[in-house]
């Protein structure tokens, strides 16, 4: 596809931006007007076929190494993982050139945020932008044109609906009915944009300031439902970093039990796919002295093997939740943009009352999240959910150019999740001794070692051959698994490339 700044964000808009480049850099109306419709080929075809030749140079010295490097400055946890030799000075889609001068293969798509990989040919209409004078930082109360059209964007994609359909994108914006997502939050990280949703149920049992009228369920102890691990704990969930997201997945454990003696709030984890254990729970825990404030999930656990919730499990705990007023969050930052509708949830025919997105949508040209809410959670002042950051500009035109692709590939997308889905189906059939199953759905897809030294040894195989994928073997009673993720412009070539690579690596543990 192809598109101007003035096909993207209208004419009115860059006529005013052309006439203050002109005015205020001395830029010439001349250039200015190129700039602005300069239609950009988003992925052109010489593009995508010379990623696909230079696969071959995958884990082979490309350029000569970097005569030096720099420690930085960090912290002791940061310094044991760091792995200088692969850091990025260059990358052209599923390919990144490292300091050590040879190419790797980001089969984890950078660690999920970038489905376009890197320098996405489509996002030259931010340099068009800067160019023209766009200004990226804004304030919250300043909130610049291309943010406040993402958010209408947002909204129509969201809740299903096409361009031309301008009237039902009017009437879900203007809606009070429950359920309805008609409220964006921008924020800055997933982190932020989770820890909002939480505050927002959290409004409904105490109040953000002594503005604030007494809460529907101020005298009762919150409770927050999340994903469990097999063991029962919490470590299977993932919602950002902040102390309530991290007391939810029993960090903090002292503290967290101290909440709950105290009244203040409860964590109950559920375990995964099991209805009855949530109804139980859920039912012990939505009356006197307790009220079931609400459910936190993700669709594909990709922080917990790649476990993927079952669609009938989910809308039976949707069912009994809205019956009962309690709201649910929809984490989706792990799985936004990797499916052809955006957002996993309307493949499950969901209803959440927050949808939290982020990675994905501006394609790592910058840290910009969201949490999309309903009239109904629309509870905390301006001060209660803010970060200074989370208005910016160029931000949101990153947003709008990947939401544009992948609306336009999404045939590409399912296709290519479909064949690499299949195929590392097929890949663990062929070595059973080795493979328990493959999990996750698509692109996000894991595979389940019954052995966790097999898994280490698989990775690094792997990793040595500059293919970039991980292993996960920390976690409480979860298989030991081999984490993927390839970028949504993966094509057949790339993503036989890792099977092959994957199969020699299998082939060399067996040998051994």
């Amino acid at each position: 596809m192809k598109l101007s700044l003035i096909q993207l964000l209208g004419a009115s808009y860059m006529n005013s931006v052309i006439a203050g480049a002109t005015s205020l850099s001395g830029l010439s109306p001349e250039e200015a007007e190129r700039l602005a419709n300069d239609e950009v080929e988003f992925l052109p075809e010489e593009y995508i076929s010379h990623a696909n030749r230079l696969l071959t140079h995958v884990g082979k010295p490309f350029i000569q190494a970097m005569e030096s490097s720099l420690d930085g400055a960090p912290t002791n946890a940061f310094r044991n993982a760091t792995n200088t030799k692969a850091s990025p000075i260059g990358g052209l889609g599923y390919l990144r050139l490292g300091e050590d001068g040879r190419l790797y293969l980001a089969a984890k798509s950078e660690h999920y945020h970038t489905p376009l990989g890197h320098n996405f040919p489509g996002y030259r209409l931010i340099d068009n932008a800067r160019a023209l004078g766009i200004t990226n930082a804004t304030h919250n109360n300043t909130r610049g044109y291309i943010t406040r059209l993402l958010e209408r964007e947002l909204i129509r994609t969201i809740n299903g609906l096409r361009p031309e359909e301008t009237d039902a994108l009017d009437t879900a914006l203007a809606s009070q009915e429950p359920h309805v997502l008609n409220r964006v939050i921008n924020l800055e990280t997933g982190t932020l944009a989770c820890e909002a949703g939480i505050k927002m149920m959290l409004a409904r049992f105490y109040p953000l300031d002594e503005t604030f009228r007494q809460p529907k369920y101020g005298d009762r102890t919150p409770v927050f439902f999340v994903m469990a691990d097999h063991d029962g704990g919490g470590k299977a969930n993932y919602h950002g970093t902040t102390i309530f997201a991290q007391i939810m997945r029993d960090m903090w454990p002292g503290l967290g039990e101290k909440l709950e003696q105290a009244g203040i709030l409860k964590v109950c984890p559920v375990r995964i796919n099991d209805w009855d254990d949530f109804r139980a729970k859920f039912e012990q825990y939505n009356k006197p002295p307790y009220k079931a404030a609400g459910f936190l999930h993700e669709i594909i656990l990709m922080n917990y093997g790649g476990i993927k919730l079952d669609p009938r499990y989910l809308q039976q705990v949707y069912a009994l939740c809205h019956e009962q007023d309690t709201p649910i969050m929809c984490d989706e930052i792990q799985s936004c943009m990797w499916y052809p509708p955006m957002f996993l949830f309307r493949e499950y025919g969901l209803n959440p009352d927050f949808v939290v997105i982020g990675k994905g949508f501006p394609g790592g040209q910058y840290p910009a999240s969201r949490i999309i809410t309903t009239a109904a959670m629309d509870t905390l002042n301006q001060f209660g959910a803010l970060v200074t950051n989370g208005q910016e500009e160029l931000a949101a035109l990153a947003y709008l150019i990947t939401m544009k692709f992948t609306e336009a590939n999404g045939s590409h997308i399912r296709g290519m999740g479909q064949y690499y889905e299949d195929k590392l189906r097929e890949l663990a059939a062929r070595y059973p001794d080795f493979i328990d199953r493959t999990e996750g759905l698509g692109h996000l897809s894991t595979i389940f070692f019954r052995e966790a030294q097999t898994v280490t040894q698989f990775t690094k195989n792997l990793n040595e051959s500059c293919i970039d994928i991980s292993a996960q073997t920390y976690k409480a009673s979860c298989p030991p698994a081999a984490l993927t993720k390839p970028p949504t412009i993966a094509t057949r070539e790339m993503i036989d490339y890792v099977l092959g690579s994957m199969d020699e690596a299998l082939q060399a543990i067996r040998a051994e």
